[in-house]
């Protein structure tokens, strides 16, 4: 068999079951763990997987630039965003992470809703600088430009000082085992220490970061306690994270 001809039947079985396992390829393909990791590697270097200690796990196609993410998947997005709105009440403080899919978030913000938003998106503060009733804490930092958000030292000494009632977190990839997973080191402890200031945090997932895993680990799934989902998902999914305590909302 040709080491192409490998690659797309590893990828297809990828597809089919969500994950693969380098000994189980290696005596399906009759070939050493060797050759199947260094398949994986080409393959995770093409961006066509995530490996994983032991396989490999489907890569997620949102770590692509802020500006390329904006236009992805955007009616499911927005559904996902209008039932996150909803968990919100007057009165508390919420953390919105910056990201496409909390960007939407603001649209569906009711007029008279009075909260304090604390974020360190640029972007999420200028588009509540309009709402009438909702107060916005930025947070500085050195600002990542992939994702248009502030992390480094200053970030993480001023997300120490807030105590949040929600903290609506974006993420590139969610997965059963790998846990939640982001693009960037940086952007992976910012999230972190978000979560830890929230009462309760909340995943507004696109289908796109279902079952899917990125390089940098945030933490296990269980570090949600809510995930908005749109209604057409796997049930073996929902159950996996159920299992976990993981809340999974349909929108």
């Amino acid at each position: 068999m040709l080491t192409s001809q490998r690659k797309q039947l590893i990828l297809e079985k990828l597809g089919a079951e969500g994950q693969v396992q380098s000994k189980a390829l290696s005596v399906l393909f009759d070939v050493s763990e060797d050759t199947i990791r260094r398949d994986l590697r080409e393959l995770a270097a093409e961006g066509r997987l995530q490996r994983v200690h032991g396989g490999a796990l489907p890569s997620s196609s949102a770590t692509v630039p802020f500006a390329e993410r904006q236009f992805v998947k955007m009616d499911a997005k927005r559904k996902v965003a209008q039932k996150g709105a909803q968990l919100i009440s007057s009165g508390q403080v919420v953390i919105v992470d910056g990201g496409t899919t909390t960007s939407e978030l603001l649209a569906f913000l009711p007029r008279d809703l009075s909260i304090t938003v604390v974020t360190h998106s640029p972007s999420i503060a200028l588009g509540l600088v309009n709402h009438p009733s909702i107060e916005v804490i930025l947070i500085g930092g050195r600002l990542y430009k992939h994702s248009i958000v502030a992390v480094g030292a200053a970030a993480i000494e001023g997300i120490e000082n807030i105590h949040a009632d929600l903290f609506f977190m974006g993420v590139t990839g969610i997965h059963p085992e790998a846990g939640l997973t982001t693009g960037d080191f940086e952007e992976a402890c910012i999230k972190r220490a978000f979560s830890g200031r929230a009462a309760e945090t909340v995943v507004l997932a696109s289908p796109e970061k279902i079952n899917t895993a990125s390089s940098f680990v945030i933490g296990d799934v269980a570090l949600a306690n809510t995930i908005v989902v749109e209604g057409d998902i796997d049930h073996g999914w929902v159950n996996a994270l159920s299992e976990k305590g993981v809340s999974v909302v349909l929108a």
